[in-house]
């Protein structure tokens, strides 16, 4: 049995014990005994926090000592989110004007607008993703050799 399976295994046999309990010694024990049992499911939740919250900040550790640049708060899933969600939007008017102004000329400027800064946003929270590709592709050259 894994370790999950077993904490799950020894939670439903606190919960039957707590059920088998309020069996035997009537509702007057009723509160104290599901007080008793969400402690022990709180203790479970705050251990699993705890474990994931060393676990991130264990990786955030490795990525600076690989020399990467320092996590920042502002670079979050939800920033990045928030940015394609905004740029979608406002993908759809600059197409439509851009198309009915200069028709397709202006579409192609429009797109490579929206292109354009969605590729800045892409370099700036991640450094070396243009860098890192040139320099695979430059490792594969030199196997060919």
């Amino acid at each position: 049995m894994t370790g999950m399976d077993a904490r799950d295994t020894d939670l439903k046999k606190d919960l039957n014990a707590s059920l088998q309990a309020r069996r035997e010694l009537g509702e007057e024990y009723e509160s104290a005994l599901v007080d008793s049992f969400l402690e022990k499911v709180d203790q479970r939740i705050d251990g699993a926090v705890e474990r994931r919250m060393r676990r991130q900040f264990a990786e955030q550790q490795m990525t600076v000592a690989r020399g990467s640049r320092s996590p920042k708060a502002t670079d979050s899933w939800g920033e990045r989110f928030g940015f394609g969600i905004v740029s979608l939007v406002l993908a759809v008017p600059l197409s439509a004007i851009g198309g009915g102004l200069a028709h397709l000329p202006g579409l192609i400027v429009a797109w490579f607008g929206i292109v354009g800064v969605n590729a800045v946003q892409a370099a700036r929270t991640n450094p070396g993703l243009f860098t890192a590709r040139r320099r695979d592709r430059a490792e594969d050259d030199t196997w060919k050799d």
